[in-house]
């Protein structure tokens, strides 16, 4: 018997690396403790047992633990475009009277930009990033 319990455990550990729940985690963790008690108990009735049990005294117990110092949940990544937002920029193609549009560089980026208060930056000023909007960043002068 304990080679079914050992395939669960595989299948609980495979299922919780698909949902990232960590949550499956510990039914898999029983499954494997229930493996080695199958070694010296035959009754299939007291090993479910002992799995259930134990399946959920390690959710109960465990979960509140996790989710305060293993998952965080506040904290956001920036990333993409957004990541962009608060940089210093040099404009390096003059805003368009028309379009009030430009070109700024961002590290190694270019970028279409605007300025926020419609002002006509000139090739050379240093501006930072307040937004994206679409494709295009949106720009105050420092």
């Amino acid at each position: 018997m304990w080679y079914i319990w050992l395939i669960a455990a595989g299948i609980f550990f495979i299922a919780e690396i698909i949902t990232v729940g960590f949550m499956i985690f510990w039914l898999g963790i029983s499954a494997v403790i229930v493996c080695l008690l199958s070694l010296f108990v035959d009754n299939v009735f007291i090993q479910m047992a002992v799995f259930v049990v134990l399946s959920t005294l390690l959710l109960f117990l465990t979960r509140p633990f996790v989710e305060k110092f293993v998952i965080k949940k506040d904290e956001k990544t920036i990333t993409n475009a957004f990541s962009i937002i608060g940089k210093e920029a040099k404009v390096i193609k003059a805003m368009d009277p028309v379009t009030k549009l430009g070109q700024v560089k961002i590290g190694q980026e270019t970028w279409t930009a605007r300025d926020t208060n419609e002002k006509l930056l000139q090739e050379g000023d240093v501006v930072k990033v307040k937004a994206i909007d679409g494709v295009k960043a949106i720009v105050s002068k420092v």
